[in-house]
């Protein structure tokens, strides 16, 4: 029996391509001829041009399949002065009256784009959302099913600086982008403009809440304050009605009924019980003080006092109308879906392609050249492989 080796000897080193001896391979076994092998695809190149089209189509509706994204984006910055002349207006009547509160810009961006990221916000504000809604199946669905969908949605709310944070000192303003991802342009634009007009309303209601808790803590002072200071002037009235009382008591047992000064006399008054004026003086100043109801009446620091805090109580801090930010670019409609673009992905697809079909011819040949020297016999590849 003749062994694979004496079969390869007598073949030799010549291995014949089609049958044809121009286009033998090399006699070394370690070298390709690429002459040989690009005739081989030449006589292939119907088969291997549909196929490479038939790739690019697959491409193109693989695209159509997969889901569609369009972004939708914002730039803000910190709002400006214009912004607060609402803000400012209501704090000069309390900063007046004794509210100290101030407008930080800073300081409400801030705020705004920390509660931008805040996921219970974006649950509360997708949960009612028509978009989620829209998503679910049917009127009815599950709590499960809504978290899901919520949880899914809120991921692709984002924010971002667009400083770089190692060159933050060479920006010349701060600024941040926010985007959302939908597979409706549209829906991606409402979606995004619905949020932030949903948290700026939360920044605004939380510093109207913060005014008028600090309107309240005032007011509350200011009362406090002001019962003191009636107390301690109620007290001081009451004791001269008492001193008087004694002091009556002395000027009638000393038989002093007119002012002392009147009559040219000098005396050594009491410290603690003056009897200068007299027991009729001392009497009349007596009525006066009793007929005295309200220690405010000759105060005025405790008038003072009353006034600011009607004032203040007076005041009603509602809704006021201002924006923590301002829009260098509002929610956009994208106009470029996201993603690899079609024509991209349709060459893509055909190089793949062909690259595999190339790569079958090429390696169904090595195969049966292989067997070739084998079994000893010369096969026509193209034939062979059923192209």
């Amino acid at each position: 029996m003749m062994t694979v080796q004496s079969v390869l000897k007598n073949q030799g080193k010549t291995d014949f391509f089609n049958g044809n001896e121009s286009l033998a391979l090399p006699r070394s076994e370690n070298e390709i001829d690429l002459i040989a092998l690009l005739s081989l695809l030449g006589k292939v190149k119907k088969q291997l041009i549909m196929f490479t089209f038939l790739c690019g189509l697959i491409g193109v509706a693989v695209t159509f399949l997969l889901p569609q994204k369009w972004t939708s984006e914002a730039v803000i910055t910190p709002a400006e002065s214009a912004q607060f002349e609402a803000l400012r207006s209501q704090l000069v009547h309390l900063n007046v009256l004794g509210v100290e509160r101030h407008a930080d810009s800073q300081k409400l961006f801030k705020s705004f784009l920390t509660k931008f990221d805040s996921q219970t916000l974006k649950a509360s504000y997708l949960s009612h959302s028509p978009f989620i809604l829209s998503q679910l199946n049917g009127a009815k669905y599950s709590a499960e099913e809504l978290h899901r969908s919520v949880v899914l949605v809120s991921g692709k709310i984002t924010s971002a600086a667009n400083i770089d944070v190692k060159r933050s000192e060479n920006s010349p303003y701060e600024s941040w982008t926010l985007k959302f991802t939908a597979p409706d342009a549209q829906e991606a634009q409402q979606v995004l403009t619905g949020y932030i007009e949903y948290v700026m309303r939360q920044v605004v209601a939380e510093e109207v809440k913060t005014l008028q808790d600090e309107q309240a803590l005032t007011i509350r002072y200011k009362q406090h304050q002001l019962d003191l200071e009636r107390t301690r002037l109620e007290n001081a009235h009451n004791v001269a009605i008492q001193r008087l009382n004694y002091s009556l008591a002395v000027a009638n047992a000393a038989g002093i009924k007119e002012p002392v000064y009147s009559n040219g006399q000098a005396v050594n008054d009491d410290p603690d019980f003056s009897i200068a004026l007299g027991a009729r003086g001392l009497a009349a100043k007596l009525d006066i003080e009793k007929s005295i109801h309200d220690v405010a009446e000759l105060n005025a620091d405790l008038l003072n006092q009353q006034h600011v805090l009607s004032q203040l109580e007076a005041i009603k801090i509602k809704e006021i109308d201002f924006s923590p930010f301002r829009y260098q670019m509002s929610p956009s409609l994208p106009i470029k879906q996201d993603g690899i673009s079609k024509p991209f992905v349709a060459v893509i697809a055909a190089l793949f392609g062909a690259c595999a079909f190339c790569m079958w011819v090429l390696g169904k040949q090595a195969v049966q050249q292989q067997r070739a020297r084998i079994m000893g016999w010369n096969p026509d590849p193209v034939k062979e492989s059923g192209i």
